[in-house]
């Protein structure tokens, strides 16, 4: 074997065959692509599927809309979205495009509502606080009924009281002026707050207003046609014998109003009222409760006198009782008397007397003359001497001087009783005035200027300055001969002592001579007692003697035959 290497050779040769296949066939990377394309146009069909119409809708402003970003919105469910805001042609107004998606296509019609949610105080509540981080959207409100389909609408400026489908009712009330009512003023039954004032419109010939108002369910059922519905609004302040009253529904009811509704009792076997049935608004609850009684009698009484103070829905009393009000207080030219008088147009309620029944028609025109001619009388009282608020006072006078019952124009002329008001203080207090009036101050002023001239000329007088020089004088030679007695007395003062102590001295003596007479002839002292004794014996026999006496007088034979 030999150990050297070879000479390389020449390197072999290899062949290649390839073979080529000519069918066709699909990549995997084309799946991403198709794939795209195919989620692209299920993207699109989706959109336009779900695309709903686009509506355009009026607002006054277009406060926090911004295009693109801001929704419609109904029980927070997004049911568009703004597309475009723009001004209106007149440039008075915005409007607002908005693309809506098909779930809200039933729900827009002619009577579908639309308003800006934003932070406001609405209604006594503070809303839309929420959109101080999410932003301004729109809020949308179905009608509870079906109507017609609309794409154009205008926005309204403050929300609806009623943002959801409530149970309940809707009723009108008639009021000659709204007052402190407003939008969302509660309504209450028995101090409970069962619904809200929904808005209000103008009457004919704009003399009322009809308030809207909406009680909600079970609460709608007390709502009977009887039923009396008043101003319950702010707070109520009386003066009355009971003290300062204060009165109010709620705080709520203070800030923004409220209506309060009652049924009397007799009216609860009314029928429950309809949906949109129709109540007067009375002012407050006593105008309410006075339109419980159907009967009224118109009455006038005609006044001379002063009645500042007495004013319309003024009482009518009779034994101090409310029976009536006040309609009225005018000045009339009364040209039978060349004066000016106070008609002053009054009606009673006898209803609220018990027991009281009255006729109607001619019955009642013979009654109330019975009456007047009984002395029916009318006064004026004061209520309150320090709001100087009067009253009219009914009542009975047989010593009123007689009169005759009068008509006119529908109403009864009641007569005025003359003379004041018995048990007005503010008329009693007129009278002293008057009294105090009638005293001659003047009269008096000028005697005592008199009285006071005439002692001023008799101190300041020449006689009366020498009498008290003569008195003066006559004190000086008094004081002199006081002073010569003090003089002369010195000596026998000196002796009053020694002249005390005898005296003393005879005192006692004279003390002890009663002492021995009492002890020898006293109470205690054996002549005392002797006597004493002598005087029952001597009792003792004049009594013997008495009952001999009388023996002798009943039996003179006893002398001769002796006692039996």
């Amino acid at each position: 074997m030999s150990d050297q290497p070879q000479a390389p050779g020449p390197p072999p040769h290899a062949t290649v065959k390839s073979k080529v296949d000519r069918g066709w066939r699909l990549s995997l990377i084309w799946a991403i692509p198709v794939v795209t394309a195919l989620v692209g146009l299920w993207l699109v069909w989706h959109t336009l599927a779900s695309r709903g119409p686009v509506v355009h809708i009026t607002f006054d402003s277009a406060e926090g809309l911004i295009a693109g970003q801001s929704h419609v919105k109904h029980k927070d469910v997004d049911m568009g979205l703004v597309q475009k805001v723009a001004l209106s042609k007149d440039l008075q107004h915005v409007v607002v495009t908005v693309q809506m998606t098909r779930e809200a296509d039933p729900l827009l019609t002619d009577k579908t509502k639309f308003w800006v949610v934003k932070p406001r105080f609405f209604a006594g509540a503070i809303s839309g606080l929420e959109t101080l981080v999410s932003g301004s959207y729109i809020e949308m409100l179905p009608p509870a009924k079906p109507g017609e389909a609309a794409h154009d609408f205008t926005g309204l400026e403050t929300p609806p009281v009623l943002q959801t489908d409530v149970p309940g009712k809707s009723f009108l009330l008639h009021a000659p002026r709204i007052g402190s009512i407003s939008l969302g003023s509660p309504v209450f039954y028995r101090d409970l707050d069962v619904g809200e004032v929904l808005g209000w419109d103008i009457g004919d010939m704009a003399r009322s207003v009809t308030v809207h108002v909406f009680v909600r369910a079970p609460y709608d059922k007390y709502v009977h046609d009887d039923s009396r519905f008043w101003n319950a609004s702010g707070a109520s302040v009386s003066l009355g014998p009971n003290g300062v009253q204060l009165q109010l529904e709620s705080l709520r009811a203070l800030v923004l109003g409220g209506i309060a509704f009652e049924t009397p009792n007799r009216g609860e076997a009314a029928p429950v009222s309809p949906n949109l049935h129709e109540f007067p608004l009375y002012s407050d609850k006593q105008a309410a409760d006075s339109a419980n009684y159907a009967q009224r009698i118109a009455c006038v009484a005609y006044l001379t006198g002063s009645v500042a103070g007495l004013a319309p829905k003024a009482a009518v009393t009779l034994h101090g009782l409310r029976v009536g009000e006040v309609e009225s207080v005018k000045l009339k030219y009364d040209k039978q008397r060349n004066d000016v008088v106070v008609p002053v147009h009054f009606y009673l309620e006898p209803g609220r007397i018990a027991d009281l029944t009255l006729a109607s028609g001619a019955g009642l025109d013979k009654q109330m003359d019975d009456l007047v001619q009984r002395g029916l009388r009318v006064q004026v009282e004061s209520t309150n001497l320090i709001t100087g608020q009067k009253q009219l006072a009914v009542a009975l006078y047989p010593d009123a001087p007689k009169a005759t019952l009068e008509k006119q124009d529908g109403a009864y002329v009641i007569p005025v009783l003359p003379g004041g008001s018995n048990g007005d203080l503010s008329s009693s207090a007129g009278a002293l005035l008057s009294k105090l009036d009638s005293i001659p101050f003047d009269q008096i002023g000028r005697n005592l200027n008199a009285l006071l001239a005439g002692a001023n000329g008799l101190v300041n007088s020449s006689g009366l300055q020498e009498s008290v020089a003569s008195l003066q004088a006559s004190m000086k030679d008094l004081q002199t001969l006081v002073h010569r007695l003090n003089t002369a007395s010195g000596p026998l003062l000196k002796d009053l002592p020694q002249m005390a102590g005898q005296l003393d001295t005879a005192v006692k003596n004279l003390n002890g001579l009663v002492k021995s007479f009492n002890q020898g002839y006293g109470g205690n002292s054996g002549l005392h007692n002797q006597a004493a004794r002598l005087l029952a014996q001597l009792n003792e026999a004049a009594q013997s003697f008495q009952a001999f006496a009388d023996l002798l007088q009943r039996h003179p034979e006893a002398l001769i035959r002796g006692r039996r």
